[in-house]
């Protein structure tokens, strides 16, 4: 029986159209993907598009050191905080020993990203000892002369959302009290508080000299006295310094109006939030709600605080939550909060109810960070560049295009051909990765696709290169081009792999733009694997069948004759022995 022959199966090679047409398959199917998802364009990088660039310098704050693992978990923690804005291809990275850089590209509200990314300080939850506006609105006659409705949605409820009220259930609402309340025992030598005293003055002549304040006691109340949140010096200096155990002065905006806070010492460390969101509560009608869940100890001292809380009338049922010395919300209590989790209610919008909840969950830093500066960066310099960086790809195309042409001739076609379906491949894939995962086209994205052009002509000219070899042995084309096929299959896998294994390794160990450049050129790696096997290989195998290919043209760049082919090996009879007849 004779033995089967060796090589590719005849099936193999008689439908190299099945491949071609699954890839023009594949090609109409992401091209429409596309088009219906309406990112028909890549996204841009904050050196293409613009944005905002804020420099934080790290401050030791209460004996917390500035080391690497506090910079790399406040790095995590803003990080966090960007993506909690539904920011993507934003850039939060460490820039020496004690400086963090955050780039925000164009399209996100930069005013809010600053605000929750530049606020940086640790997060309380403080009691409100009292409560007022400042500058022109204190003038203003109100029905609350604290500035704190409960009951009714005034605009000068509280910092986030009117007649913000905090509960694990419906309870209900406390009345509003006059200015003239009393200030919580914190202030005081004696637990007793007086129904009468001031907020904002010392106690008088006439009181028990258990009952003064101390000479600290009598400054802080002198300060929130004299204190003017609508002047922004004096409401950046509000509580600066303050440590955690001790009482401390805020302030907090509300629809405009600046209010001055008396605050206690901190209650709940922001480190004690396990979770907070904002939801949209549909049950009851309620809007926008931000529900909170807290550790095992946060949850123990939030029972505590809030049922001590109960037991007052506004604003001393109220606690605030203080954020970098601003009192971003103050929401009220009526009961006790028990069970570790919470919510506050009140007319959020959904912007507010996220910035709220966005600060509860990644308030906490292991530093305080000072804003060194805040640059709004311009694409036109990222144009500029981009421009330069095209000209230069397309000048490099246009050198491999000629090269091509005056060395392969015919077979240029075929290079030229698999180039334009890899880089149709490459722009679909990029703007459809934009809305997917927040992929960004930036300056070192665009260098590596210019270099995974070289790649993937290198890929052509390796198989181009084995099928002449196999002509130069006296082949045909078509046995030339399966034949040629293994040898240069493995070769492409090899330096792909290599290449790919290097871009994987560089987007693992590397932060901001240089991971665009590595994730660009991994992704045209793999891509050009695609082309190869199931366009190049088969438009090969077609091609091999028509005439000016298989014949040889001298522009068809397979030409024997010009190749230095040897003859065909071709086997010859031996001629028959002579017979002799013997005399």
């Amino acid at each position: 029986m004779a033995a089967p022959k060796r090589g590719r199966s005849a099936s193999a090679q008689s439908k190299p159209g099945r491949a071609l047409a699954l890839i023009l398959i594949a090609i109409v199917a992401l091209t429409g993907g596309m088009f219906l998802s309406g990112h028909t364009t890549p996204r841009l990088g904050i050196d293409l598009a613009g944005g905002t660039s804020i420099t934080l310098e790290a401050k030791a704050d209460q004996g917390s050191a500035i080391n690497k693992a506090n910079m790399d978990t406040a790095v995590d923690i803003m990080n966090r905080r960007v993506n909690g804005l539904g920011v993507s291809e934003a850039e939060v990275q460490t820039q020496g020993d004690r400086n963090i850089i955050v780039n925000i590209p164009k399209g996100t509200n930069s005013k809010e990203a600053r605000d929750q990314v530049g606020t940086t300080a640790k997060l309380y939850f403080r009691p409100v000892l009292a409560q007022e506006a400042t500058g022109a609105a204190a003038a203003t006659p109100s029905p609350s002369a604290s500035g704190s409705s409960t009951a009714s949605p005034s605009p000068s409820a509280s910092k986030s959302g009117t007649g913000e009220k905090a509960t694990s259930s419906s309870s209900p609402s406390a009345t509003a009290t006059s200015q003239g309340r009393a200030v919580s025992d914190a202030l005081k030598a004696d637990s007793t508080p007086s129904a009468s005293a001031s907020a904002s003055s010392s106690a008088s002549p006439s009181a028990p000299a258990s009952n003064a304040p101390s000479a600290a006691q009598a400054k802080l109340q002198a300060q929130y006295a004299a204190l003017d949140c609508s002047k922004k010096a004096q409401r950046t200096a509000a509580g600066e310094g303050a440590k955690p155990g001790e009482p401390t002065l805020g302030c907090g905006e509300s629809s405009g109006v600046w209010y001055k806070y008396l605050l206690g010492p901190a209650a709940v460390d922001g480190t004690e939030v396990k979770k907070a969101q904002a939801v949209f509560d549909t049950q009851t009608a309620a809007g926008w709600q931000v529900t909170m869940t807290f550790t095992g100890k946060g949850a123990k001292k939030f029972a505590d605080i809030t049922g001590q809380l109960a037991k007052n009338t506004q604003p001393q049922n109220e606690f605030g939550i203080v954020l970098d010395g601003e009192v971003v919300s103050s929401p009220y209590v009526s009961s006790s909060i028990t069970g570790g989790s919470a919510q506050i209610s009140g007319s959020f919008t959904q912007d507010e109810a996220q910035n709220l909840a966005n600060m509860l969950s990644y308030g906490a830093l292991p530093l305080s960070f000072q804003e060194q500066s805040v640059t709004t960066v311009t694409a036109a310099l990222g144009g500029d560049q981009l421009h330069a960086g095209l000209l230069a790809g397309a000048i490099g195309l246009l050198l491999v295009v000629i090269y091509l042409v005056a060395y392969y001739r015919g077979l240029s076609l075929v290079a030229m051909a698999s180039l334009l379906v890899s880089g149709i491949l490459t722009y679909v894939l990029m703007a459809l990765l934009g809305p997917a995962i927040g992929f960004a086209l930036n300056l070192p994205a665009v260098c590596g696709a210019i270099v995974a052009i070289g790649i993937t002509a290198d890929s052509f000219i390796v198989y181009f290169e084995r099928i002449r070899d196999e002509i130069r042995e006296g082949r045909s084309l078509r046995p030339a081009v399966e034949r040629a096929w293994p040898r240069a299959r493995r070769t492409i896998l090899v330096s792909d792999f290599v290449s790919f294994l290097a871009a994987a390794v560089l987007f693992i160990v590397t932060v901001g733009k240089v991971q665009g450049f590595a994730f660009t050129l991994g992704l045209t790696t793999v891509l050009d694997v695609v082309v190869v096997f199931f366009f190049t290989k088969p438009l090969m195998t077609l091609l091999a069948r028509r005439k000016f290919f298989a014949s040889g043209s001298k522009w068809s760049g397979l030409d024997p004759k010009s190749l230095g082919a040897k003859p065909p090996l071709r086997r010859t009879r031996r001629p028959a022995p002579v017979e002799t007849k013997e005399a």
